[in-house]
This record gives C-alpha cells, structure tokens and sequence, in this order.
C-alpha cells in the first residue's frame, strides 16, 4: 500500500508540474523567430557616401539621396538576417552639377540604361562589437560582392512612439570591377580619377509597426 501511494503522490507530482510548464509555454512563448522584425530605412536621417581620389593629391566626396531599403533583425540579440537596399542611381551628389552629369552618362554609371544599384546581403558576422557583412551589389548592370564592416550604435524610442535603430559601416570597391574604366591621363603622368572607390554609411531605420 505504502509503494501503491508513493506511485500515486509522483504521479500528481508529475502531472502538476506538466501543467505548470504548459501554462507558462503559452504564456512566454519560446521562439527565435517571435524575436526578428522588419526595420525600414529613414532616408532622412541616413548618409550613403563616398570617396574617391582626384588627380592623386585629393579625394572627391559625395552621396546618393534617394534610397529605400530595410533590415530584418532580433535587435535584443543584435542579430541582423536580412539587408536589402536600392538606390536612385541618378540621385548622385558631388556639389557639382557639370561633375554629377558627367557621373550620370555613360562614362560612369549610365543611369538611363540602369536606373538602379541594389544591396542584398547574403551573411554576416559579428566580432566583438563590430559586424562584416557580405552581399551582392548591383552597379552599372554587374554583381559583385562587396563587404561592409560596421556597428551598431543601438536603439531608442523617439517623441512621436517610434522605435529607431542605428548603424555605421565602411566598405570598398574597385569601380572597374563593374565595368566603369573611363579616365585621362595627366601630363605628369597621373589619372584623373581613382580607381577604388570608399563607401560610408549611417544608417537609421524605423521598426516596422504590426498592423492593428
């Protein structure tokens, strides 16, 4: 009888602690996925740049100012899945018309024929505080991979209810890899214009709110 009601007394032991487990797997669901939203880019308050060397003793800067793009991640975890942007290749800005028209035709970019350059992130790593990604870029109607070493710089509530998150990240390119070789030589024996080109980027972005 005694074995009889220890058997009993586990079972009740067992049952009520399945319920206990049950109860709080429905109420603090466990899933990775729960964790990942969608955050779309604030062109507003974010900076496509670069650099790029002029007649080897300067370096001519610029940006491009109209883009789209956004970033899914688990933010808590700094855990980013997805990167995808698209610019307005005519949107490009050197403070100097006659040079941005010289940059829009086809000696450089060609935007009539490709109106367009993408960014899809294909992995990324993180070391530290700092992040590598890898993805492919699509510029002058080529693919290549390109790599951007960044960071976070964190998230905050801003007056009007949303959430925001920041990113700074570096990378470079050689712009004869995507088929943009025009150039003049100087008369002491220079180019006019560099062949790698830098790219920085801050980046702010809007968590995507559930529909209601």
């Amino acid at each position: 009888m005694k074995e009889s009601h220890r058997t009993s007394t586990q079972l009740r032991s067992s049952w009520t602690l399945g319920l206990v487990m049950v109860s709080l797997f429905t109420l603090f669901p466990i899933s990775a996925e729960a964790e990942t939203a969608r955050w779309d880019i604030d062109p507003d308050h974010s900076a496509i740049e670069f650099r790029v060397a002029h007649m080897v003793v300067s370096k001519t800067s610029g940006r491009f100012t109209e883009y789209r793009g956004f970033i899914e991640m688990d933010a808590d975890a700094k855990i980013l899945k997805t990167i995808e942007a698209t610019i307005n290749a005519e949107a490009i800005n050197t403070n100097h018309e006659k040079r941005d028209a010289h940059l829009r035709n086809p000696d450089f970019l060609d935007v009539k024929q490709f109106p367009t350059i993408t960014y899809k992130m294909k992995s990324s790593q993180k070391a530290g505080e700092t992040y590598t990604f890898v993805g492919n870029l699509t510029l002058h109607g080529v693919t290549k991979e390109v790599s951007l070493h960044g960071t976070f710089n964190g998230v905050t509530q801003d007056p009007w209810g949303n959430t925001r998150a920041g990113f700074s990240a570096d990378g470079k390119l050689n712009r004869k890899d995507f088929g943009m070789v025009w150039n003049k030589v100087l008369d002491s024996g220079g180019l006019v214009v560099g062949d790698e080109v830098q790219i920085h980027l801050d980046i702010e972005c809007i968590k995507a709110r559930n529909p209601s």
